[in-house]
């Protein structure tokens, strides 16, 4: 099972825009393995917390609220499980093996230089795999994958609806507390009753 946070729009088809397989491909060129010009990169994860540690990073130092998982549009960001067992090609960049076939060193995988993973990215391509898995700069232990879309998800089933994500979603919660992102504090929704002193 890999996990992917995507902003929803119901009754969107799962690789139509706003659906959890959906890849804007056009607007890609800058992230980690990206290859416009020769794929779309379907970026998730075998943890839900690492998918959503990703979507929530940018919020360390700052207070977390339900507002931060809509976007302006007026999309929620929800969190998709995917089933990928239909893929058998997945190169593994956290296999030592994989790594010494390649002459990688794994502070090349996990570097923040692109012009050095997208290049990985590209060969692993043009070896013919779906995808690549890698290890999360962000908790090592995480494992995440980057998928080449028009290879990889005519193989790719989605495994139940998308979950909204709140700060109350304990997927959330986890990751937030791993990152040391704060929570803000959930006020009781309009009509509750408040507890007798």
């Amino acid at each position: 099972m890999i996990y992917r946070v995507f902003p929803l729009a119901p009754g969107a088809a799962p690789t139509e825009e706003g659906g959890p397989l959906f890849v804007p491909r056009a607007l890609q060129g800058s992230s980690r393995h990206d290859n416009p010009e020769h794929y779309g990169a379907l970026y998730a994860s075998r943890v839900p917390e690492s998918a959503v540690a990703e979507r929530i990073q940018v919020f360390r130092g700052r207070q977390l609220t339900d507002v931060h998982f809509q976007r302006a549009d007026g999309r929620r960001y929800a969190l998709a499980s995917i089933d990928e067992s239909g893929l058998a090609d997945v190169v593994d960049l956290d296999d030592p093996e994989q790594l010494l076939h390649r002459a990688l060193r794994p502070s090349l995988v996990a570097t923040r230089r692109r012009t050095d993973t997208q290049p990985i990215a590209l060969g692993i391509f043009q070896e013919g795999a779906s995808g690549l898995g890698w290890w999360s700069t962000l908790e090592a232990s995480w494992a995440n994958v980057t998928l080449f879309a028009e290879r990889a998800t005519p193989s790719l089933r989605q495994a139940g609806p998308p979950e909204l994500l709140t700060v109350d979603h304990p997927v959330v919660r986890t990751a937030a507390e791993l990152l040391g992102v704060s929570i803000a504090a959930v006020r009781p929704r309009h009509g509750a009753r408040r507890r007798e002193r």
